[in-house]
């Protein structure tokens, strides 16, 4: 049977999240608003009890045409006619389930692994309940929490085999995440067929419009979603055309960089961006990014000086400039050198959409799941990776968040996922003074305000101004060391725009250092 497992629908009775209403009531109003499916879950009910409210479920999906899957209890399916069930890994398998139930009933399986998704694939599920993906209050027995990161690697497993199988996300999905989910699903060989949801419907206080508002973000790409180009023949010395029009488009909009930042290095940081003509302003106070967001800038999340209110200051940002379609940029600075860095990296991951992730390798590696390590203070510490496994990371992760990484040390490698670029420019002192990573990190965002079509153009357009401005301020002969090299940074930043505000690119003519690399 072919389910549409778009917006897959999930009960929950219990008081908190049905608040006194009606079961029936309020699954008859979902499925006004688009659910697509209904799955019937009760964990502390009698059989008897069971039976006679899945009889009056089937009742209500049956005028609707759609679908009602029992969780779990095979016996109770059987009993009311039920289109199929859905099952656990501690539950029934599907060998046995088949046995019991009609030729052409449905069988859902949840997974956690590629290994599980392969077993229940072999045994003859028709879909696949993915999760758990985000933490969520209704599900205390959750094993783990597999995030975008474990989805897409089931995904990807499930692409490679024979028997085609229909998947949903399940877990803390709602109205703020649901389109993140779908669309980095998509980024893979084989993309989610749908979402499962408990209380952003059950709970709501008008399911059917909750339902309607699901349905719809479902069916569209988010705000923030842009679909990089397809690599051309001379692809880095086209993109390298562009720059200077970038440098000077940046100049003449004065974008907004909002930098939620290091305070450490705050100051700096906000000269950098004036000196490039973008407009910054510094504010770690998450409510204020409603406001902010609706400017059109950019958003910089630099965990650098973190303390008990960051995370939950960084998340109400995120999801107001996600909402509001705008470049958001993550510098996990010393991702993995304390309990405290790796769980907000974990909570940041889960909480929101990056249009680029920018860091040096270990925290880029922690960000991915694979950390050499614990990181001393936000250096990188000894490279364990050659050139290749480098610009593999940057691919890797660019590929499985579907955005922009940028990992940065001697070479550079920026990568979104389809093209990778070695850039080699820059000099020692910009890793021998404060702020110089996190103002890297306002002049992308910048950049990327300008130029959304292409955020890796954006990227390495503001990536080489960068780096040039240090090369030429390193140059001057009154310029000794670290101390002297600092305002010379910031004037050559001033000079460049200036130049190329004038229509002048002798700043940048034959100065890139930039190779795409084939892997």
């Amino acid at each position: 049977m072919a389910v549409n497992l778009s917006l897959y629908l999930v009960t929950d009775s219990t008081p908190a999240i049905l608040k006194g209403r009606d079961l029936c009531n309020v699954v008859e109003e979902s499925l006004k608003g688009g659910v697509t499916v209904v799955q019937y879950r009760e964990k502390h009910s009698d059989t008897g009890v069971m039976i006679e409210n899945a009889k009056k479920l089937h009742e209500i999906t049956k005028a609707y045409s759609v679908p009602l899957i029992i969780n779990d209890r095979v016996d109770v399916a059987v009993a009311v006619g039920a289109e199929g069930v859905h099952l656990g890994q501690d539950d029934m398998n599907v060998d046995d389930a088949k046995n019991l139930l009609p030729e052409n009933a449905i069988i859902g399986v949840t997974v956690a692994s590629v290994e599980e998704a392969k077993r229940a694939v072999e045994q003859g599920a028709d879909y696949l309940g993915i999760g758990t993906m985000f933490a969520t209050p209704t599900k205390k027995d959750t094993k783990s929490i597999i995030g975008t990161a474990g989805t897409k690697e089931i995904l990807n497993a499930l692409a490679d085999l024979d028997r085609p199988v229909g998947t949903v996300s399940i877990g803390g999905i709602n109205q703020s995440n649901v389109q993140r989910v779908i669309y980095q699903s998509q980024g893979t060989k084989k993309g989610l067929d749908g979402v499962a949801v408990v209380s952003a419907i059950i709970a709501a206080e008008d399911p059917k419009a909750a339902a309607s508002e699901l349905s719809k973000r479902i069916s569209t790409l988010p705000p923030f979603a842009s679909i990089p180009p397809t690599p051309r023949e001379n692809e880095a010395a086209l993109l390298l055309n562009d720059v200077p029009s970038l440098v000077t488009k940046v100049a003449k909009d004065r974008p907004l960089v909002h930098s939620m930042i290091n305070f450490v290095v705050a100051n700096f940081a906000a000269n950098v961006a004036l000196s490039i003509g973008a407009s910054p302003i510094m504010s770690p106070y998450g409510e204020e990014a409603n406001d902010l967001s609706t400017f059109g800038g950019a958003l910089l999340i630099n965990m650098g000086t973190l303390n008990s209110e960051s995370v939950s200051n960084y998340l109400k940002a995120i999801l107001a400039y996600n909402e509001a379609g705008n470049p958001v940029i993550y510098d996990p600075v010393g991702a993995g050198a304390t309990k405290i860095r790796k769980s907000a990296v974990k909570q940041l991951m889960s909480g929101g959409y990056f249009d680029l992730i920018k860091g040096n390798e270990g925290e880029i590696r922690e960000v991915f799941g694979n950390s050499a390590g614990r990181q001393r203070g936000v250096d990188s510490g000894p490279s364990t990776l050659n050139n290749r496994e480098k610009a593999t990371l940057a691919r890797d992760l660019a590929r499985r968040e579907r955005n922009c990484v940028l990992l940065t040390g001697d070479v550079d490698y920026l990568s979104d996922g389809n093209r990778v670029f070695a850039v080699g420019n820059g000099h020692e002192f910009l890793g021998q003074i404060t702020g110089t990573g996190c103002s890297l990190g306002t002049v992308a965002g910048a950049f990327l305000t300008v130029h959304r079509t292409d955020k890796l153009h954006a990227v390495l357009a503001g990536l080489l101004m960068f780096e040039i401005a240090a090369e030429n301020a390193a140059a001057k002969e009154y310029v000794r060391g670290p101390g002297s090299f600092t305002p010379a940074f910031l004037d050559e930043l001033y000079a460049i725009r200036q130049a190329a505000s004038r229509g002048d690119n002798s700043w940048f003519a034959g100065r890139a250092k930039v190779q795409e690399i084939h892997l």
